[in-house]
């Protein structure tokens, strides 16, 4: 069964197109205009094994807020769409990923409920030009809100913002890509509710 998500989002704002193979082997194909965020995406794409197209035009004359709101948006619609009904996957994962002094621990529940809880450390204000750091967890609140997982960030120390960050999404793909896979002694929903 094919587990692919493609998402289009259009405002006044930006024009986003995703496309996201949840089986993929980790090529990420992404164009948003902003930097570091493109190189976080490319993160997301080869720590979780997930192939990942990213699209977007957005307002960047006036800062990259609404891209990158926008795209986080729309990757999380599409891998709530890869999902499907969720059916037979493992729903639950962590991670803990270090970067040099920084250290991630990231936990995933594949639950249909949006939550999010993020702890990172102070840091400097921007990465490169244009990527403002308290975005970060506006990233995770876009992608959870879309699709309806929860997430807990946890960054007990690091100092260098750069790696602040991408440890983050390093440890992100990695519980994603678990909490994702097929786990093979499971039948149907993992929930006693019977859908998630």
């Amino acid at each position: 069964m094919s587990r692919i998500g493609r998402v289009e989002r259009a405002t006044k704002e930006t024009s986003v197109k995703v496309v996201v193979d949840l089986d993929g082997t980790g090529v990420a194909d992404v164009h948003t205009g902003v930097g570091f965020f493109d190189h976080m995406l490319d993160q997301l794409a080869k720590h979780g094994l997930f192939d990942v197209t990213v699209r977007t035009e957005g307002d960047l004359h006036i800062d990259s807020h609404h891209t990158i709101e926008d795209t986080a948006l729309a990757l999380g619609e599409a891998f709530r769409e890869a999902l499907g009904d969720r059916s037979g996957i493992r729903r639950f994962a962590d991670a803990k990923v270090p970067l040099d002094e920084a250290l991630a621990e990231v936990t995933v529940d594949v639950s249909g409920r949006p939550y999010l809880v993020h702890t990172e450390p102070d840091m400097a204000p921007t990465i490169g030009r244009d990527y403002d750091t308290t975005m970060t967890r506006h990233v995770f609140e876009s992608f959870v809100a879309q699709a309806r997982i929860g997430l807990h960030v946890h960054v007990p120390y690091g100092r260098n913002a750069h790696h602040i960050v991408e440890a983050q999404f390093k440890a992100f793909a990695r519980a994603l890509r678990a909490a994702c896979e097929p786990d093979p002694r499971a039948q149907g929903i993992p929930s006693t509710k019977g859908v998630l």
